[in-house]
């Protein structure tokens, strides 16, 4: 009986983990808390930055400046010796599908004058097992909107795979999220070279979840801060040549 009510209190834990909130409100609230701005650098330069995604975008379990996106913009910062400035707009939530993406961005009427954006979404898809012929119409549909974002051209967008968290405490070594989570990246992967646009691998980082505890956020689920950071370590030349900054 205890084992039973373990794992029920085990399952409801989880699924707030990967749920979504269908709250415009709440969702235009997160999005203002994680707009930053670098206001203390020279502006020899302003490159506005968009990150769109779900919660390995968000940074589910890790702190504000330890998402992905946020130490990108530490690390620019850096290369650059602080004499650009790289305003950072993430829209992302944790438990958002393709379709809930898609939704939010319509919600703000995005501008075309970002100079660069990151979209990693998929894994929601999957664990909700929707079907993947949502994920094959609404992908392109949100690579569209990505390009949009910054004025058309597709050489500023990047897409990330995602991430296998078949390698993490709660994956636990599933070959059947593997395996389903590598027909999203083949599908990802090959839509982005057909149509020349940068695809960046970060789906191999994660798979040392197992092996490397250090890669996985305290939640047992999501990618760490140290995660983020190997991440960011592939994007940081890709994106300085990209924006004309190495």
């Amino acid at each position: 009986m205890k084992k039973l009510f373990y794992s029920s209190i085990l399952s409801v834990f989880f699924l707030m983990v990967f749920s979504c909130s269908s709250s415009k409100d709440e969702i235009l609230e997160i999005e203002e808390d994680i707009i930053i701005k670098d206001e203390n650098v020279s502006q020899h330069g302003t490159f506005k930055i968009l990150s769109l995604g779900d919660s390995y975008t968000i940074g589910q379990n890790v702190c504000a400046k330890c998402r992905f996106p946020a130490q990108l913009v530490d690390s620019l910062l850096i290369r650059v010796d602080n004499k650009s400035s790289f305003p950072l707009k993430i829209i992302a939530r944790t438990g958002w599908t393709t379709s809930n993406l898609i939704s939010a961005i319509n919600s703000e009427n995005l501008t075309s004058n970002y100079n660069f954006v990151t979209l990693l979404i998929g894994v929601n898809n999957q664990y909700q097992n929707k079907a993947f012929s949502i994920f094959e119409e609404e992908f392109p549909e949100l690579v569209k909107i990505a390009i949009q974002s910054v004025g058309g051209d597709s050489k500023k967008l990047i897409v990330l795979s995602i991430p296998d968290y078949a390698f993490t405490p709660f994956g636990n070594g599933n070959s059947t999220i593997s395996a389903e989570i590598k027909k999203y990246n083949d599908f990802t992967q090959s839509y982005c070279i057909q149509n020349n646009i940068t695809f960046l691998n970060i789906t191999d980082i994660t798979e040392q979840g197992l092996t490397n505890p250090a890669l996985v956020a305290s939640d047992g689920l999501h990618p760490s801060k140290e995660a983020y950071a190997q991440f960011v370590e592939r994007l940081v030349p890709i994106v300085l040549e990209k924006l004309g900054l190495k």
